[in-house]
């Protein structure tokens, strides 16, 4: 596999708009957007929501910033959303399904060279996701380690951050 060399910036992505606001509209907007023109009938019929997510929306990782922000952005959105449906006594379920990389081809592809990841079966994700919602849990973490990674972010961000950079693979330039 062949390492992946930052930019001598590391913050060329914002200088491109059309990326932050495409990442902005497809992983965050549009979930927005769907969620207040269903709500009034999952209100009705006491329905549940299912927000499938990515880890990278609670533990970032270098060169992700514009999708990491996103997806923080989805996390906060509808962990406010279950806390002001619940004050006001609505029974709609939110259930926030964190994934990991998934074994498709533009996955792979967005992140060749940068992360020693390996990849985890589409199905059963799919699968996780389906039980979680059937259940109405208020959360799914697929794989069910990275559930343990979610916590450590609170609890001991250096650790964290030691796991994170392990699963990266970078090579730096020489310092001049």
């Amino acid at each position: 596999m062949q390492a992946f060399t930052p930019s001598p910036s590391g913050l060329g992505f914002l200088l491109r708009p059309v990326t932050r606001s495409r990442h902005l509209q497809m992983n965050f907007l549009s979930y927005v957007q769907l969620t207040s023109s269903a709500l009034p009938s999952l209100t009705d019929s006491k329905g549940s929501l299912v927000v499938v997510s990515s880890l990278l929306g609670r533990v970032p990782t270098s060169f992700s910033s514009p999708y990491s922000a996103a997806k923080f952005a989805l996390d906060s959105f509808f962990s406010s959303l279950r806390r002001e449906l619940d004050v006001q006594e609505v029974n709609v379920a939110i259930t926030m399904c964190v994934l990991g990389l998934r074994d498709r081809a533009s996955a792979a592809e967005g992140v060749r060279g940068i992360t020693r990841v390996r990849a985890a079966p589409g199905p059963k994700a799919a699968l996780a996701v389906i039980r979680g919602g059937a259940t109405r849990a208020s959360g799914v973490f697929y794989p069910w380690r990275f559930h343990l990674l979610c916590l450590l972010r609170s609890w001991m961000p250096h650790s964290r951050a030691w796991f994170v950079r392990q699963e990266l693979n970078i090579t730096t330039p020489a310092a001049a």
